[in-house]
């Protein structure tokens, strides 16, 4: 079970696959685990 939970917590944006801090912040914010790059084109460019 630890070993799961230290998987869902590492900094590795789902969509680029770049490790990033910003991805643990936004996983506790907003719930997915993008990083603040991502997110940004996310909000852009919506598709």
């Amino acid at each position: 079970m630890l070993q799961n939970e230290d998987k869902d917590l590492n900094e590795i944006c789902e969509e680029c696959k770049k490790e990033d801090e910003s991805v643990t912040q936004n996983l506790i914010v907003h719930g997915y685990k993008i990083c603040d790059s991502c997110k940004l084109s996310k909000t852009i460019f919506p598709i």
